[in-house]
């Protein structure tokens, strides 16, 4: 039978800030939940893989070099592969990623907040 997974139960759960958590997969991607708050992401690429960002709760901005968008709550954009990009977000804000499994999450640039493994939360 079919899981039905809570987002608000599962953001519930943990409260550090750029630490994805991986809450399902499908078809080789992650569905990942994070919390996100201050300038920290740095400017990356992923050469091989498109990124999906989907804001549940605060406003984002996506800045590509070129642009930026702004998502509001209820938003998503999908970066394509082999953009230069960053987010920025607005105060504290809830996301969904979705991203193949084995993508490293600040391209080939390590920063602070960089991730090698994800956490998994048990949904």
């Amino acid at each position: 039978m079919a899981k039905v997974i809570s987002i608000d139960e599962c953001f519930k759960r943990f409260d550090d800030l750029f630490s994805p958590k991986v809450i399902g997969e499908l078809n080789g991607q992650h569905v990942k939940v994070v919390r996100v708050e201050g300038d920290k992401v740095p400017w990356h690429i992923h050469e091989n893989e498109d990124e999906m960002f989907f804001v549940v709760e605060g406003k984002l901005d996506v800045q590509e070099k070129d642009e930026t968008v702004t998502l509001q709550a209820g938003e998503f954009c999908i970066v394509k592969k082999g953009k230069e990009h960053r987010v920025v977000p607005q105060g504290h804000v809830k996301l969904i990623l979705f991203e193949p499994i084995g993508i490293a999450h600040t391209g080939a640039v390590r920063a602070e907040i960089t991730k090698d493994e994800y956490d998994r939360l048990d949904v």
